[in-house]
């Protein structure tokens, strides 16, 4: 079905806006901004380039929407996700296991788009490279906003910038065949070392 939405001149959109983010979406999750083209994306979608111009400016343009989607729809760092958690530790494994579900989800691609996404670009493109990094640092502050109510300030940016390497880790070796198992062995070993380190008795 074709979106309501109005494009620039105030005429309906001749194709589903939405439907093409999520398409987009797909793709660049799939092969990274570098690897769609905008014949790519007009194929898939089933629009002409122009078209594609008029309802996002740019390949970029469609690109931040599509990251935009993501981070709405399946980004794994809400502080909302340790709501539930009692400690540090549990805290820790519900953001863990939330993000190795998602690095290998069934019904999705595999891996995260923003962990790695973009990290080596054509020189053209690195501001955009540099929207996706604000978008990384942007998720290590999710997850200290997580561990908040169980860790000092002192601890939460060195325990949110190593939780977040290790995501982007998961996220890496997803994409390279890692199974639900094999992430799960990284969750346990990751929590075994945050206990060695504080002491089990304050995890």
């Amino acid at each position: 079905m074709a979106s309501e939405a109005k494009s620039r001149g105030g005429r309906p959109w001749s194709f589903d806006r939405e439907a093409a983010i999520e398409t987009a979406l797909r793709l660049f999750w799939r092969h990274g901004y570098e690897g769609v083209s905008i014949g790519d994306l007009t194929q898939a979608i089933g629009i002409a380039p122009p078209s594609l111009y008029a309802a996002f400016g740019s390949k970029a343009g469609l690109y931040r929407e599509a990251i935009d989607r993501y981070e709405r729809s399946f980004g794994p760092c809400d502080a909302a996700t340790a709501d539930a958690a009692g400690s540090l530790a549990e805290a820790i494994r519900l953001l863990l296991d939330n993000a190795a579900d998602s690095v290998v989800h069934p019904a999705r691609e595999r891996g995260c788009p923003i962990s790695s996404g973009m990290v080596a670009c054509h020189p053209d493109h690195s501001a955009l490279a540099r929207e996706v990094a604000d978008r990384r640092e942007r998720m290590r502050d999710r997850i200290a906003d997580a561990l908040r109510p169980f860790a000092g300030e002192h601890d939460l940016s060195r325990l949110a910038r190593y939780l977040t390497a290790v995501m982007q880790g998961m996220s890496i070796q997803a994409r390279d065949g890692a199974t639900r198992a094999d992430l799960q062995d990284i969750v346990e070993e990751t929590i075994a070392g945050i206990a060695a380190r504080h002491g089990k008795a304050e995890i």
